[in-house]
């Protein structure tokens, strides 16, 4: 794998005191592109905003209780936490008052929360019709659920392999792809239906779903995350790997899929976490620390040091063209999301006096708003 020439001139950032080293092109790429990304870590329980200023590359974090799973419209965004799902709105004219005045084109505040239980919750994506229901990978009860406010979750589908529905994690189920919204095809990290099952094959027992036929499609891998079907294609991460790959998994001329994977290129990190954007894929690495759970994979095994960023690789060529290093705080990503249309976006946390002076009303409401009084939202 090579790099272009951009790609290896770096700057370095310091933001709130979490270091992180750049390519020059990247704020370029995401200015010129007109995005932002949205990124979690829940090993430093934060999830990052990651924007062009001007010609620096902004990386701004918020606080939240073990971050994983992100799905995202430009209405709204769903972050899968600890214990609950929340829910976060983009209210354009809250955007217009966030410091510095002017600056921001979206801000998301928090409007709702749902409280899970400890269920582990991985990927998340908006589904169903105009993306009002969110579907997520329920991984310590080896399903995907979608939400009831009646009930911590509403089970949809499991693995035909995994009998029952227990908190056992039987086989680390933790990838969803969705197509023509409705889920698709998620990954696991064992065919198994042992409480961890799982755990003993991690290096190689990693498989592929298809979800509609309650089939497996490719087996045989190392730790796979992140099943994404873009351009009529199946991208998976083989995270145990590196890698970054393609699923053969539609069948073409008469021709019978075969399920093995094609890597496309390989990362000098633990690959987890990705979104595309025209023919870039923004790519999360993680170092993965030296635990039981990442022992004896590919991975750690043939390279000593491995990186925690954000890789921008153009899909037709393999070529990595930008990348974002990680220093210090931040050893893992779990999610990596593309903002579309938005340049300089905020999350807001917990700002309890902007969320105080926040209302958010119906049209027909803000008819009876005196108009002097519109300012205030």
């Amino acid at each position: 794998m090579s790099q272009s020439a951009d790609a290896k001139e770096a700057a370095t950032t310091q933001h709130e005191p979490m270091r992180s080293v750049h390519t020059n092109n990247f704020p370029q790429i995401l200015r010129q592109l007109n995005i932002s990304l949205v990124i979690s870590t829940y090993q430093a329980g934060k999830v990052i905003i990651l924007r062009a200023d001007d010609e620096k590359l902004n990386t701004h974090f918020r606080l939240f209780q073990k971050p994983m799973g992100i799905a995202v419209d430009r209405n709204k965004i769903a972050l899968g936490c600890s214990s609950q799902i929340w829910e976060l709105n983009n209210v354009p004219a809250v955007a217009a008052k966030v410091e510095p005045i002017g600056k921001h084109d979206a801000c998301y505040l928090p409007r709702q929360s749902h409280i899970t239980g400890d269920v582990d919750i991985h990927e998340m994506e908006w589904g169903g019709a105009n993306n009002s229901e969110l579907w997520f990978v329920n991984t310590r009860f080896s399903c995907l659920c979608t939400l009831d406010k009646n009930y911590s979750f509403v089970p949809r589908w499991r693995p035909n392999f995994v009998t029952a529905l227990t908190p056992e994690d039987r086989c680390h189920l933790n990838g969803l792809s969705l197509v023509n919204h409705q889920p698709k095809y998620v990954t696991a990290l064992g065919e198994t239906d042992s409480s961890s099952g799982w755990r003993a094959s991690k290096a190689n027992g990693g498989i592929v779903i298809d979800v509609v036929s309650n089939e497996i499609i490719s087996r045989n891998l190392s730790m796979p995350h992140s099943p994404r079907w873009y351009g009529d294609r199946l991208w998976v991460l083989e995270s145990g790997q590196g890698s970054l790959s393609i699923c053969d998994c539609e069948a073409s001329s008469g021709d019978r899929a075969t399920g093995k994977l094609q890597t496309i290129t390989t990362l000098p990190g633990f690959t987890r976490g990705i979104d595309f954007y025209g023919s870039l894929a923004f790519i999360g690495l993680s170092q993965v620390r030296e635990t039981a759970v990442f022992s004896g994979i590919p991975l750690t095994e043939k390279l000593n040091e491995r990186i925690c960023g954000v890789w921008v690789v153009n899909i037709h060529t393999a070529q990595t063209i930008a990348f974002l290093k990680f220093e210090d705080a931040v050893q893992e990503i779990f999610a990596v999301k593309v903002l579309p249309n938005m340049r300089f976006p905020e999350i807001i946390d917990w700002d309890e006096q902007l969320i105080g002076s926040s209302y958010i009303l119906p049209d027909k409401a803000l008819g009876d708003v005196p108009p002097e009084r519109l300012s205030i939202n």
